[in-house]
């Protein structure tokens, strides 16, 4: 909750870009979703491409107020990264969590990031 504004959850006017976000999923948000999807982590319902307000978020896990974000290298711009603090400053306002592994962890040690997400799991 903001204020007295709700958080808004898949507003339909995002649909059109949260679709095409699926189709257009990078190599490492494929790999990601093989591992979240179906509940194959501690029993947690995963989404991607998973509106917020009018943020679009990688992964979120409704039961966790959780949500995953992949970086690839624009998010080694300077803009971007503030762009992306204000995102997770937002979130973490509002009581959603932020995990943000880099692309090439996906590839690398996705059991990290597996240990990572339970970890952060309320239990």
């Amino acid at each position: 909750m903001i204020g007295n504004n709700r958080i808004l959850l898949n507003k339909k006017s995002l649909k059109p870009l949260r679709k095409e976000l699926r189709t257009r999923s990078t190599s490492a948000e494929t790999e990601l979703w093989k591992l979240l999807r179906n509940k194959q982590i501690g029993g947690r319902k995963f989404r991607r491409q998973h509106s917020i307000n009018n943020y679009i978020v990688d992964f979120y896990s409704p039961s966790e107020q959780l949500i995953i974000e992949l970086d690839g290298d624009p998010h080694g711009d300077f803009t971007q990264i503030q762009k992306d603090e204000e995102r997770d400053r937002f979130f973490e306002e509002n009581d959603f969590k932020v995990l943000r592994f880099e692309n090439k962890l996906v590839f690398q040690d996705p059991e990290y990031i597996i240990r990572v997400i339970i970890e952060s799991f309320r239990h």
